[in-house]
């Protein structure tokens, strides 16, 4: 079963967040625009890239009023330790959920059990907590903040003017499409 256009899932989890811990929950994803992006580990090769390119696009996303959570089964103290010790992960200033029960990779089907990591997900939830994207990545294979940025726009446009939809490569502010009857075969 697709997870797209469901509710997210209860849970309760502690993360780091500016010099605290701190704790999120599913009401912390409802009301807004969010982003759940999940990675394997701390301490790792890709997954600092992936982090240190959402926190130099960070006030992108904040601008468009979205919450970023980056999510590892690492606890949040390991989250701190690798914050205070790494010039990429020390420029985040977004969550960073520690899931060592697995709770969160469980309910967005991330985790890889026999590993005890989390597969490279990435959710985009609307403010009524619903899950709109859902992007999954191998391991080896990183992905692009700049190209989350174009996606979210597209569902926050999609999501605010029923009956238009984006197509391939739309960016802000070119045509939507308007699917009818009179549009069959005409594309």
């Amino acid at each position: 079963m697709s997870l797209i256009n469901t509710e997210v899932k209860p849970f309760k989890a502690q993360a780091y967040l500016n010099g605290k811990f701190i704790e999120v929950t599913e009401a912390d994803l409802k009301g807004k625009w969010s982003v759940v992006f999940f990675y394997p580990a701390d301490f790792t090769f890709v997954c600092p890239t992936e982090l240190g390119d959402l926190a130099d696009n960070y006030a992108e996303f904040k601008k468009l009023g979205v919450e970023i959570y980056a999510v590892s089964t690492d606890t949040h103290f390991t989250h701190k330790a690798w914050h205070d010790s790494s010039a990429e992960i020390k420029k985040i200033e977004y969550p960073m959920v520690g899931d060592p029960t697995w709770t969160l990779a469980k309910n967005f089907e991330v985790l890889i059990e026999a590993a005890g990591l989390a597969d490279r997900g990435t959710f985009v939830i609307d403010p009524e907590g619903k899950i709109q994207i859902v992007e999954i990545n191998a391991g080896g294979i990183g992905r692009d903040a700049q190209e989350l940025l174009r996606k979210v726009k597209a569902a926050q446009y999609v999501h605010a003017h029923p009956g238009e939809v984006c197509p391939a490569k739309w960016k802000e502010g070119d045509a939507t499409l308007a699917p009818s009857i009179d549009l069959v075969g005409k594309i």
